[in-house]
């Protein structure tokens, strides 16, 4: 049987909504929808699974490893296990980002930044 959930009742900050599978429909996956304001993104971190990034809005630039990308609205991040991670938006205006973790809780290790 299908199930609608409401966004709003995912939310967990102002500008962010998670989905955890595992707890709220039993499924193997979770994710984030952001709408992350200008300047700002999520710090580096790890997750021991992969995780893809779809940029529906704006543009960012994402460091995966030891990479610098800037990715525009209609692309896809894919980001391997154990590989650090994390973006800022390059615009004015929010960036909505939907990741998705190949896990049914979302496990993250926050990285000190350099």
């Amino acid at each position: 049987m299908a199930q609608v959930m409401a966004l709003d009742g995912l939310q967990t900050s102002p500008t962010a909504w998670m989905f955890e599978g595992g707890p709220h429909a039993g499924t193997g996956f979770s994710f984030f929808v952001t709408a992350t304001p200008p300047g700002k993104g999520p710090g580096l971190h790890v997750h021991p699974y992969t995780e893809v990034f779809i940029v529906e809005r704006g543009e960012a630039t994402f460091t995966v490893g030891e990479e610098q990308l800037v990715v525009a609205a209609g692309n896809v991040v894919i980001v391997p296990p154990e590989t650090r991670h994390g973006f800022k938006n390059r615009t004015g205006e929010p960036l909505r980002v939907v990741s998705v973790h190949d896990s049914p809780t979302v496990i993250q290790t926050w990285l000190e930044e350099d």
